[in-house]
């Protein structure tokens, strides 16, 4: 019995030092590194991956047309005419508008979830909500935008003494800014929390209401984060397609008024490069690479606003 134990504390002794030898020869802190290192790099290389097969694929509009349809206000395929200027302006529109209108409505939801003194049940009620709504597909909210807030603004189109459409740049505005919420409110929520609650408490000490509190010692510890937070956001909806298409009226011109007509860079190119080909097709292709450059420097924006507040 006594060998047996002998024999077996040896062969443990033995797997033990093959064990750690191997470690030491695998060196596991270098693999981590590494493969950390792989994994950033390709992160880098799928982006330029798509930049440079955007650019491949809109070289023959380019040589053909130039930049000079950045300029342009006329979109006519049958007579190879590309402006883009009425695209990439409603864009920037229809995502800037919905962004400011979101602002309030997503900082109250932000601040009434991160109360550490508020009703736990109910905050946890719409924290869950909430996410549920950042989950919703797009075109769930197209359809019910369609089904139930177009008739709503045809409505108030009516009342105002417009063309009853129910669709147009004001419609989608509306619905993008339900879409954008979810995430803006999020993010807010998180760098709120990061307030240290001593800065809260020392408020309330001084005699501090509740809102002075906000006002005074929150808002301005987090307003960075909560700036990039919104810009993140608008990043977000500036991509956004199937909900925007779907109510947005699909016209290629500038809108004259908030009720108008109009499209966007991501609906243009969701309605009609099904049937391009040749330059249109290009030509969509290199709206797509507008709209990703843009979407990269808002992003970038956001992120460098971020990081400004972390320190």
């Amino acid at each position: 019995m006594e060998n047996l134990k002998a024999l077996i504390q040896r062969q443990s002794g033995n797997i033990i030092y093959r064990f750690a030898s191997i470690k030491k020869l695998l060196n596991f802190d270098k693999i981590l590194k590494i493969s950390l290192f792989i994994s950033a790099a390709l992160v880098l290389g799928i982006v330029l991956g798509f930049v440079v097969t955007l650019c491949v694929a809109s070289f023959d509009f380019l040589k053909s047309v130039g930049f000079s349809s950045l300029l342009k206000d006329t979109w006519n395929p049958l007579t190879d005419e590309f402006g883009a200027s009425p695209f990439i302006f409603t864009t920037i529109l229809v995502s800037s508008l919905s962004l400011l209108l979101s602002i309030p409505f997503s900082l109250s939801i932000a601040i009434s979830l991160s109360d550490k003194k508020g009703n736990k049940l109910l905050q946890s009620f719409l924290n869950t909500s909430l996410d549920l709504m950042a989950a919703v597909p797009s075109v769930i909210y197209g359809f019910w935008a369609l089904f139930t807030l177009s008739p709503l603004v045809r409505l108030l189109q009516t009342k105002l003494g417009f063309a009853p459409m129910g669709v147009g740049l004001f419609t989608a505005v509306i619905v993008l800014t339900i879409m954008i919420i979810p995430f803006s409110a999020g993010i807010s929520r998180e760098v709120i929390k990061l307030v240290p609650q001593e800065l809260e408490e020392a408020g309330y000490s001084l005699g501090a209401t509740r809102y002075e509190v906000i006002r005074s010692i929150i808002l301005p510890q987090a307003k960075s984060g909560i700036i990039a937070g919104f810009i993140l956001s608008m990043g977000r909806s500036l991509g956004e397609t199937m909900a925007v298409t779907m109510v947005i009226g699909n016209f290629n011109a500038f809108p004259k008024n908030i009720f108008s007509p109009a499209n966007t860079i991501s609906s243009l190119i969701a309605n009609q490069f099904n049937e391009a080909s040749g330059l249109h097709q290009s030509a969509l292709i290199f709206l797509g690479l507008i709209l990703l450059v843009i979407t990269l420097l808002v992003n970038l924006a956001g992120a460098f606003i971020l990081k400004g507040s972390r320190r």
